[in-house]
């Protein structure tokens, strides 16, 4: 189903609400087996973001409060009172606005794996600028080799989630990242369990361990062989975690 350009699915048609917001990247697909797992007993609701899956991208770069906004809407829009959330990545950001700004009726949350923090490192910053350094070069290379020598330096400095994007969406990704949301961890009030894998490098544990701090009601399980994917490598044992702190 659409709701201007923005693609949605709904899973069962139980009286408590469940949305739950993917990753980056990620489309409904992903969750297909949580979907299966609780679509008897609650109501679901999974997205497409802009620019993946079966949502169109507009032509204008977002911001993290747009992505927020979608969803925002969509609740009012759908008359949905309370419910809880399930998100993942980049799903964390939403859910962290939704919850600590717009102070939507959240009645618990599960966090796997979440994004929100920004920290530059030393190594960060150096490859940044070393990048933006090689880029302005570009003056000094014949026009007619200057794209190849972007799309160059583009392949070696940027991010895996970078370099599949088109111009729009890189505007877009660079704002997201560089939102940092770590004030509003304190203003999440509802229950929240934070899932993490120990060898998640792109959301390291230290991130979770700080999410736990500041979230008063929550609680942190990390899974030692787990990785950012963590969803993916133990989705029996966190469906079972979910149905039990959902019921």
């Amino acid at each position: 189903m659409n709701t201007n350009n923005f693609y949605y699915e709904k899973y069962g048609n139980g009286e408590k609400v469940i949305i739950i917001l993917p990753g980056w990247g990620d489309n409904r697909k992903t969750f297909d087996l949580y979907i299966n797992s609780l679509k008897d007993k609650f109501t679901i609701y999974i997205f497409d973001y802009p620019g993946f899956g079966k949502s169109t991208f507009p032509n204008k770069e977002l911001t993290i409060y747009d992505y927020s906004n979608y969803i925002k809407n969509f609740i009012k829009e759908k008359n949905i009172f309370s419910f809880y959330i399930i998100c993942h990545s980049f799903g964390c950001r939403i859910a962290t606005i939704l919850i600590g700004k717009d102070r939507l009726n959240v009645e618990r949350l599960i966090i796997i794996g979440g994004a929100g923090i920004r920290r530059k490192s030393l190594k960060r910053i150096f490859k940044t600028y070393k990048y933006k350094l090689l880029k302005k070069l570009k003056v000094l290379i014949p026009k007619k080799r200057r794209q190849k020598y972007l799309n160059n330096l583009l392949m070696k400095y940027g991010s895996t989630d970078y370099k599949n994007l088109n111009n729009l969406q890189r505007k877009t990704f660079i704002n997201i990242i560089n939102e940092d949301l770590r004030n509003l961890f304190k203003y999440i009030y509802c229950p929240t369990i934070l899932i993490w894998g120990e060898k998640d490098y792109e959301t390291p544990l230290k991130d979770a361990k700080y999410m736990n701090r500041k979230i008063k009601d929550s609680a942190l399980i990390s899974l030692k062989k787990g990785t950012h994917f963590v969803y993916l490598e133990y989705p029996f044992y966190i469906i079972k975690i979910i149905i039990n702190f959902f019921n």
